[in-house]
């Protein structure tokens, strides 16, 4: 074998995507002297995206935005060539509420738009948002006032930010609203789910993000305000759209609003990082095996022959004690490797 090629996302909650590829090429390294190993970091479009791109090249650009409570939050996108790769989590992400605290019914997507909005001003033609891991349900409405737009209620008054006041809204004054119609928007997600119902924004995700029964179905009918006003307004109905739901509806609005195609996160993100490039020489064989590492791994051998993995590896396997697993990670990865290496890479 001329090489081995290590691909993972983040060991979430513990190892970045780029910290997981060191510690398997340390332990690989370690167990077959001289082994030549690629690491190539990926991701979804949720969590850790920036960092895969960085790590395959782009350029990290940190700005200051609004986070998901409208305190200001430093977050960062990816550049390359007119490509921007933009996190949505990286704004409005769970982990960018202060002291943990949810804020299911007021987390507003405004910081979103401001790293949109950053990009185009760097000359980004092209950009590619990651759906996912935010702590808003807001429908993209913080997304639409960071752009310009303004969401009024029938006095006239402005509304605060959140999914919740969106109950109350009569009209959106677009006077200033940026017109990005010449910017390609992509937004990557591996959800479906469309924007409203029992498969909807509100009631599969926003109880992850805190929301009690009663606070589903406030943002339910808030979203679906939302819905009928931009759609009659604007002319487009998109609120069915597979995807409309993702990253508490967010989907919704760049369909919308600006018009973006949506794409599998996965399989987005690997043709962005040029993971294929990586396989040249040994991608036409048909038995290059192909292993996956995990913490923990629940499918059956069948499954996995299925989905083309030759063998699951996980931590659980070798430490049983799950809070070790999570205390330490970085090692257990690398004596996991080692394990690898022994049974495919050692003669």
């Amino acid at each position: 074998m001329s090489h081995v090629v290590i691909a993972p996302d983040k060991f979430k909650g513990t190892l970045t995507a780029a910290q997981v590829a060191a510690h398997v090429a340390a332990g690989l390294g370690r167990a077959s002297p001289g082994l030549k190993t690629i690491q190539v970091p990926v991701a979804d479009g949720g969590d850790g995206t920036v960092d895969a791109a960085e790590a395959a090249g782009y350029r990290r650009v940190e700005i200051g935005v609004r986070g998901p409570t409208g305190k200001p939050v430093t977050a960062s996108f990816a550049l390359l060539d007119g490509t921007a790769i933009i996190e949505s989590a990286q704004a409005c992400g769970l982990t960018r509420l202060p002291g943990g605290t949810p804020a299911p019914l007021t987390a507003t997507s405004r910081g979103v738009g401001e790293l949109i909005l950053a990009a185009i001003r760097m000359r980004a033609k092209r950009i590619v948002l990651g759906l996912g891991g935010v702590a808003c349900t807001d429908g993209g409405a913080g997304l639409v006032t960071a752009l310009g737009g303004k969401l009024v209620d029938a006095s006239g008054a402005e509304l605060p930010p959140g999914g919740a006041a969106l109950s109350r809204l009569d009209h959106i004054d677009v006077s200033r609203l940026r017109d990005l119609s010449a910017t390609e928007v992509i937004a990557a997600t591996d959800v479906d789910n469309p924007l409203l119902g029992p498969r909807g924004a509100a009631a599969v995700y926003a109880p992850q993000k805190g929301a009690s029964p009663q606070d589903v179905t406030s943002l339910e009918e808030g979203l679906a305000r939302w819905a009928d006003v931009t759609e009659r307004s604007f002319g487009f109905v998109k609120r069915d759209e597979p995807g409309a739901g993702a990253a508490g509806g967010l989907g919704f609005a760049v369909l919308g609003f600006l018009g973006a195609a949506m794409q599998p996160g996965i399989e987005l993100m690997l043709d962005l990082l040029s993971f294929a490039g990586h396989l040249a020489g040994e991608r036409a064989a048909p038995d290059l095996p192909v292993v996956a590492v995990a913490g923990v791994c629940s499918l059956s051998p069948g499954q996995l022959r299925s989905a083309g993995i030759a063998r699951a590896y996980a931590l659980a396997d070798i430490e049983p004690d799950l809070t070790r697993c999570l205390e330490q990670p970085g090692p257990l990865l690398e004596d996991l490797a080692g394990h690898i290496a022994r049974d495919w890479l050692v003669p």
